[in-house]
């Protein structure tokens, strides 16, 4: 069952959107969060959009060796519920947004 429900958990990757996709998102407003090159176990009780300035980024699913990897210009969607590892090989900065629960 835990392997059917990671299969809706997909990260959604828009790898170098125009200026004026990130205008109309305002990213310059957001929070901006950071870390160095290592191994992150990370939970996403919402889902986060960000945007990736620098670095790079190999995403590993719990439970699966399978992984999605992303980096600098990359506009990246991270489902609510994701329980994953993060491999930073190259030193992250990012803008980030969490939806908030109840957006209407």
């Amino acid at each position: 069952m835990a392997s059917d429900s990671n299969s809706s958990l997909r990260i959604t990757i828009e790898n170098n959107p125009p200026e004026s996709r990130l205008a109309e998102l305002n990213i310059k407003c957001w929070p901006k969060w950071g870390c160095s090159p290592g191994k992150y176990q990370l939970k996403f009780d919402a889902e986060e959009t960000c945007y990736l300035l620098k670095g790079k980024v190999k995403v590993y699913p719990k439970g699966s060796s399978e992984f999605v990897e992303f980096g600098a210009g990359d506009l990246v969607i991270i489902p609510k519920g994701l329980n994953c590892t993060w491999d930073v090989s190259i030193a992250v900065d990012k803008y980030y947004k969490f939806e908030s629960p109840s957006s209407s």
